[in-house]
């Protein structure tokens, strides 16, 4: 599977995001009340106060705090693979960063992320069109019929046309003998690390790890060996 694909011409990338505030009561006053209505049936028996730690889950009212990317690099006999990542606090520097490097990349690179069609492609347009930032084109969806529109996601692949099947990027890997990438914190804790202990370095390592894995289970999909440790390098931001 993927066969037809060239690996030097994918970008696998993963976001994490948080509320945009520390605490609902930092709300504005008009956002409390939508917030309220935005999540009135995801809250069952919770506070709209007790949910807002999942805020960051929703382009609306969240914001982008890193993007990691990688690439599939030639090495003298196996393949390896560079991840550079864009974060702080400042939102609209980090897409303007990663907007940057994707104008300078073809046109026609293909996206891959895991349940990226669901979350990350959608909330980066989303976050860049709140920013007022022009979309690079490897984003512009507008227009484009389905086939033209070339975004991987490594869940949607895994389903097989089952539309009602979610499947985590940690079961796959332990399914694939991947090492995990959810070794320290998972996407549940990455607003209280981020607001509460002020660990964004500790968030960056945790996203570029789901790019490692999501790059590790491409070349599973495809009938490889998996990437060794010594070829994965990390660059700075």
């Amino acid at each position: 599977m993927l066969e037809q694909y060239d690996l030097h011409n994918l970008l696998v990338i993963d976001i994490e995001t948080v509320p945009q505030y520390g605490t609902h009561d930092e709300v504005p006053e008009h956002f409390k009340k939508l917030w309220e209505v935005k999540t009135q049936y995801q809250r069952k028996d919770e506070t709209p106060e007790e949910y807002y730690q999942r805020a960051g889950i929703w382009a609306e009212f969240g914001k982008i705090i890193c993007i990691s990317a990688g690439v599939f690099t030639r090495g003298k006999e196996n393949t390896g693979l560079r991840i550079k990542s864009f974060a702080g606090h400042n939102e609209t520097e980090i897409l303007l960063n990663f907007s940057a490097m994707l104008f300078g990349q073809p046109a026609n690179l293909v996206l891959v992320a895991h349940n990226g069609k669901e979350f990350d492609y959608p909330y980066i347009c989303r976050r860049l069109l709140v920013n007022g930032l022009p979309f690079p084109p490897q984003l512009q969806l507008a227009g484009k019929k389905p086939w033209e529109i070339i975004h991987l996601d490594t869940m949607e692949l895994w389903k097989f046309g089952d539309y009602k099947n979610y499947t985590s990027l940690n079961l796959l890997t332990a399914i694939f003998d991947i090492p995990t990438p959810k070794d320290d914190i998972d996407g549940s804790m990455v607003s209280h690390v981020y607001w509460n202990e002020n660990q964004l370095e500790r968030i960056c390592t945790y996203c570029q790890k789901d790019v490692v894995a999501t790059a590790q289970l491409i070349r599973r999909y495809r009938g490889e060996d998996l990437i060794k440790d010594e070829m994965i390098t990390i660059v700075g931001q």
